[in-house]
């Protein structure tokens, strides 16, 4: 792996990126129709909490990363178990994502190329980012950071101007109450997009460290969460809830409306373009996150365990044949059950004995020094 030291804007864009990730693909709190914005709100606000917390459990040891944290104080036989589980994690995620490149790929540019080849292609280039490490990953997110910029700006830009907007969508506000909004955002949305930044609990020591490392992270946080929400939402104003919900790719329908004839049409190819961006940054660091933990875990070369990894990632890609049951797999096991164990419960337990070995060593130290005291 690389031994550069990622600058602290380096680490904050890559976080940026990795948010946005393949989020824009999907309607989230859907269950909540026109409220979905509300679902989006409340779920940012949790995710904000869990990153809070993310951050705590880095600056009480800033020497280790995920995997050291949890041998080092959940114990060496149970931190491995954890941080294996928590490599499959990650895994199973990058495969999640190299499954959303190849279904958009098929369906938007390369619709009589077969998704196994599509798929195989990403993976061999992902693979190659993942071989030089996290550093050059955050380098290489900080060169696309413009690309991101213009290319999410000028779709909300078009969506705005050619009168596709139907504001009476957004109402009425909680026609059902708070509950379809509060199911929407917990865990749904919890589990995705925000609380995958738990992953960044690998790569935080990695970065130089100075008083604006809280309030950066924080801040983009805060500000990549409102641009998600925007973009959300806009779905439903163009669509409608009834459709929105109901839609494969919904801002991809949305971005297919656009016509301004003779001058810009097919805006779903500037669409796929910062998708694929999205999914490609958030693939690589869901993979150097998994080869990071098995070769804490195994002992086992980095690069050693690059081939392998990625002959697994494809093969989980296909765990599910068809795309709808892919859909309700993730919906209905991945963020409701298994993400809450790894972002949530997991880090509330770590950060707890972390708290609770370092009371004890502070009564140990009081001790030492009275009895050191008391002998003199």
């Amino acid at each position: 792996m690389s031994k550069l030291t990622p600058k602290l804007s380096d680490l904050v864009i890559a976080f940026s990126l990795f948010e946005v990730g393949s989020t824009t693909l999907f309607l989230l709190g859907g269950g909540a129709k026109q409220d979905a914005w509300l679902a989006m709100l409340i779920g940012s606000v949790i995710g904000f909490f869990l990153l809070m917390m993310y951050l705590w459990i880095h600056h009480l040891d800033r020497g280790r990363d995920l995997y050291e944290l949890l041998q080092y104080y959940m114990g060496k036989i149970p931190g491995r178990v954890l941080g294996f589980l928590f490599a499959v994690y990650f895994l199973y995620e990058t495969s999640r994502n190299l499954r959303d490149m190849g279904e958009v790929t098929e369906l938007t540019l390369l619709n009589r190329t077969p998704i196994a080849f599509i798929m195989f292609i990403a993976i061999v280039v992902v693979g190659n980012t993942v071989r030089y490490g996290p550093e050059v990953l955050m380098r290489a997110c900080t060169i696309l950071l413009p690309a991101f910029i213009f290319g999410y700006s000028l779709l909300l830009l078009l969506i705005v101007t050619t009168d596709l907007l139907h504001l009476e969508n957004m109402w009425p506000i909680l026609e059902n109450g708070i509950k379809p909004v509060w199911k929407a955002a917990f865990p749904e949305i919890v589990s995705f997009p925000f609380g995958q930044v738990v992953l960044f609990l690998t790569f935080f020591k990695l970065s130089e460290h100075n008083s604006k490392f809280n309030k950066a992270l924080l801040g983009w946080y805060c500000v990549v969460s409102i641009m998600l929400i925007i973009f959300n939402q806009l779905t439903i104003l163009v669509l409608g809830p009834a459709i929105a919900v109901n839609a494969t790719n919904p801002l991809l329908e949305t971005v297919q409306l656009i016509r301004l004839t003779g001058i810009l049409e097919r805006m779903d190819a500037l669409f796929a373009m910062v998708l694929f961006l999205g999914l490609g940054i958030k693939m690589a660091a869901f993979f150097i996150g998994a080869v990071t933990g098995l070769s804490r875990i195994s002992n086992i070369r980095y690069k050693t365990l690059i081939i392998p990894t990625g002959i697994a990632i494809y093969w989980l890609s296909f765990l599910s044949p068809r795309y709808a049951e892919y859909i309700w797999l993730g919906l209905n096991v991945s963020v409701t059950w298994i993400a809450p164990f790894f972002q949530i419960l997991v880090p509330l337990l770590l950060v707890l004995v972390m708290l609770l070995r370092k009371g004890k060593r502070s009564q140990s130290s009081q001790k030492t020094g009275g009895e050191r005291y008391n002998r003199v």
